[in-house]
């Protein structure tokens, strides 16, 4: 084991993931029953919802994304970018997966599965929707449960919290362009003026915000204790709004899938295939490299992981409540936490392996 590694201790046996996040497919699940019957019953409410728009942007979407959001940026230490440099290879390696491959192999798999292979079982009206949605879902790295993957993983923090500050500094500029060099390849218009706008309102605002009200919350004595209460009240409020927002999202969706079920499952065939693939692909780059394991396990579930907040919030505001968009970046929620822990047991038991052979790559 290299020194490196050795400093950040042997935690992965003793880490527990949080209640919540360990469960979070049968809360989606929950979610699908309860906004599909909703939906059903209550068609009146969805409608009123679905007309609370401002430039587009659907308002109490809005604002359960910013509950969201909010709580996630306010953990991230942007002064922690100084430690890049010290991981320079797996800081390489992750940012390569993150914009150089992820987004565009998804959008390879998108156009071979949903508007190939699986056409016929799918609507044809949502095909260039659903294309769309995964874009959305691949154009941007996980910026919160990344850090629950890296505890179980056993990952070096002081990577893990300098590659996100850097992946949150990098989508500022990068994620609009991806997306609409992506979708313009696969034929699909978007307005320039409403992504923009999802990337000022979703990513921009709330990444300033957060980074002023951090420091001001630091400034105090007591101020790490100070942030941790705020964290702590905060966390249910995030919680709950992620439920909300997807009992809207399948209440607005429920014909769709009534009408055609398998829709769920052939929408999370492309989004598991990227998955196995970036991760692995990050995995053998990081030790190709020589990559200490503890580096090379986040950077490979980094360079996997999807910011799903964002990409909801983008596919609504480009494309609708009800759109196959807005229903395929939510088909990401729903496998999130299934397919990253199995890569978390993948890179844990393969690490003295790995290890083993990290010193004579190749």
């Amino acid at each position: 084991m290299s020194v490196q590694c050795e400093t950040t201790g042997r935690r992965a046996a003793g880490v527990r993931m949080p209640f919540f996040e360990r469960y979070l497919s049968l809360w989606v699940a929950l979610c699908i029953v309860t906004g599909i019957a909703l939906g059903h019953f209550m068609p009146g409410m969805f409608d009123a919802l679905g007309r609370m728009e401002v430039a587009r942007v659907n308002l109490p979407v809005a604002v359960l994304i910013w509950l969201m959001i909010l709580p996630m940026l306010l953990k991230i230490d942007f002064h922690s970018l100084h430690d890049v440099r010290r991981h320079w290879k797996g800081v390489g390696v992750t940012l390569f997966i993150n914009w150089g491959v992820k987004p565009f192999s998804m959008a390879l798999l998108a156009w071979l599965f949903i508007r190939n292979l699986f056409a016929d079982w799918l609507p044809a009206d949502q095909l260039d929707s659903y294309i769309a949605g995964l874009i959305l879902l691949a154009a941007a790295p996980c910026t919160a449960m990344v850090f629950v993957w890296s505890n179980l993983s056993d990952g070096h923090p002081g990577f893990t919290l300098s590659q996100v500050a850097l992946n949150d500094v990098i989508m500022v500029f990068a994620f609009a362009p991806i997306v609409a060099l992506l979708l313009g390849i696969s034929s699909i218009h978007v307005p320039w003026e409403t992504l923009l706008l999802s990337v000022v309102l979703y990513i921009v605002l709330p990444v300033i915000i957060a980074g002023l009200w951090r420091r001001q919350l630091l400034r105090a004595e007591d101020g790490k204790a100070r942030l941790d209460r705020l964290l702590e009240r905060l966390h249910p409020l995030s919680l709950a709004a992620l439920l909300v927002t997807l009992v809207l999202l399948f209440g607005f969706q429920g014909q769709q899938i009534l009408s055609k079920p398998a829709i769920i499952l052939l929408l999370a065939v492309p989004i598991l295939i990227q998955v196995y693939f970036n991760s692995g692909l990050a995995y053998w780059l990081n030790w190709k490299l020589g990559v200490a394991h503890c580096v090379a396990a986040p950077s490979a579930l980094i360079g996997a992981s999807n910011f799903f907040e964002l990409a909801v919030a983008a596919a609504i505001s480009l494309f609708g409540l009800d759109s196959g968009a807005a229903l395929a970046t939510v088909v990401g929620v729903l496998v999130e936490v299934p397919v990253m822990l199995s890569v978390v047991w993948f890179v844990n038991r393969t690490r003295p392996a790995y290890e083993a052979a990290a010193h004579h790559p190749g």
